[in-house]
């Protein structure tokens, strides 16, 4: 998969694609039926599968709420369109130039001239343009004027709730990592590099990788059963493991992260990228009466994680 970033300056091979619209946060089921419906129009139109995105979110550059709701970083999103079969990913920034545009100066200036784009598929609920005063009625007029086909896609629901980002983000902070991998179509996973921590788990003999979860939203904080794809380096692969999200109350006031034990893993992961999959939340975070209360009941946690691991691919 290629990935655009220069909207400028774009090659020629780049353009001509037939193109999903939207944030894709999670890349849930909602969307994925958006990127299936491209992929027709793209095969139809023998134009390659894109998706266009902006970089950062919307919601980051207009809101001033300082809680984190992005379900993907943009390297994760990318990895899951690429799984896809997504070949030209397009990060369009999103600024105050983009955000001034009208919905026409959108579909000349972006789609049009820019992107080149042959085909766009937007969701039943898309807006755009300043102000999203943008219709999806408005960008089919647009289109048969300045001449990319437009197809809109259907509201997916999944027992009668609507799919959307917010859904899934419920079922995270309520600790229901299965109601959100129904929603999304995949296991919720925490995509980063591991960095440096306080080593506190190395010496309780649970040596763990530390990664950071800022600009994410917070599952519920606790220990859960995770599977693990090591990205890259040396120790390339999955494993499975438990994990710990949360601010560590054991050691006073930290900063959220996530903490993850591989299990029968030896080796150094520093600066190397993971994606921790959510299986099943086992327990919330508490702070024990002595370190050995703690490595006990770390102990039965990777117990329990193991067991639960077996049946799950």
């Amino acid at each position: 998969m290629r990935i655009i970033r220069d909207t400028l300056f774009i090659d020629a091979s780049d353009r001509g694609a037939a193109a999903a619209i939207g944030n894709f946060d999670g890349v849930h089921i909602g969307h994925q039926s958006v990127i299936d419906l491209t992929r027709a129009a793209a095969k139809a139109a023998n134009s390659p599968l894109g998706v266009m995105t902006f970089e950062p979110h919307p919601r980051s550059y207009f809101s001033r709420d300082p809680n984190p709701f992005r379900l993907m970083n943009a390297e994760a999103r990318a990895h899951r369109l690429e799984k896809l079969g997504v070949e030209k990913l397009y990060e369009v920034p999103f600024n105050k130039a983009l955000a001034n545009l009208t919905p026409r100066e959108f579909a000349q200036d972006i789609i049009t001239d820019r992107l080149g784009l042959a085909h766009v598929v937007v969701g039943a609920d898309f807006c755009f343009g300043k102000g999203r005063s943008g219709s999806v009625t408005e960008l089919q007029a647009f289109g048969k004027e300045m001449g990319f086909g437009v197809t809109v896609a259907p509201i997916l629901a999944v027992e009668a709730s609507n799919v959307s980002s917010t859904a899934i983000r419920q079922a995270l902070s309520d600790g229901k990592p299965h109601e959100a991998a129904a929603m999304l179509g995949h296991w919720h996973r925490i995509e980063g590099e591991v960095i440096r921590g306080d080593q506190r788990g190395r010496d309780l003999g649970f040596p763990t990788a530390n990664m950071s979860i800022a600009g994410l939203h917070p599952p519920k904080f606790g220990v859960y059963a995770v599977k693990v794809d090591v990205l890259d380096g040396p120790h390339r692969g999955s494993y499975n493991g438990a994990a710990s999200i949360g601010v560590r109350p054991m050691f006073g006031e930290n900063i959220p992260n996530c903490e993850t034990y591989l299990f029968d893993f030896k080796g150094d992961l520093y600066g190397a990228t993971l994606s921790v999959a959510l299986i099943d939340y086992l327990r919330p975070e508490q702070k024990f009466n002595s370190l050995d209360a703690l490595v006990t009941q770390m102990a039965a946690d990777c117990d329990t994680a193991r067991k639960i691991l077996q049946n799950v691919e």
